[in-house]
Order: C-alpha cells, then structure tokens, then sequence
C-alpha cells in the first residue's frame, strides 16, 4: 500500500476531499520524522512506536578491497509495533 492509497482509503472512509487528507499525512509524517531528527521517539497508543535505536561503532570488513574499515557510532530510525498490532498480524497470517 502507498501513500496515495491510503489517501485515498481514508478519504473514502471519511468523507474528507482527498487534497486535504494528503496535506494531513504528509503533515503527519513530518511531524514524526522532525521529532526522530530531534532524538525524540514517537509513541502512538495501539499502533506502534517510531524509535531512534542507537548503533555503536564497530569494525567492518570490505571484502572485495580486503580492508578493514571503522563504522562510526550512529542512529537509525526504526517501527517497533505494539503488541495489539502484532497479535492482529499474527491471527490475520494464520486464516
């Protein structure tokens, strides 16, 4: 599913133009990644938490130049969904 179909699924559901429904998610969407930018998580209550996992530096191998390399300490945005969300998941899988 793309952003655009989910546009168009909530505005279908809602009755709300589809012009607006956009300029709500995409508003959405900025607000999480200005927040994650900021080292700040996100935590949405029965969906998930958008989290800032820190990664440590560590020593990396470039095989086909046979060097090794430092990986500096670095964060990675990440989607840790809540256990709600998972057991639908699970329980949708085994239909």
């Amino acid at each position: 599913m793309t952003k655009a179909d989910i546009v168009n699924e909530i505005a279908k559901n809602t009755g709300i133009e589809k012009v607006t429904v956009q300029k709500t998610v995409e508003a959405f969407m900025e607000s999480v990644k200005d927040s994650m930018v900021a080292g700040n998580n996100v935590y949405l209550r029965g969906f998930g938490s958008f989290i800032v996992k820190k990664r440590a530096k560590k020593t990396a191998r470039n095989i086909s130049k046979n060097t090794t390399i430092i990986i500096p300490a670095h964060n990675i945005p990440a989607f840790k969904p809540a256990k709600t969300f998972v057991n639908k998941v699970k329980s949708h899988a085994k239909n």
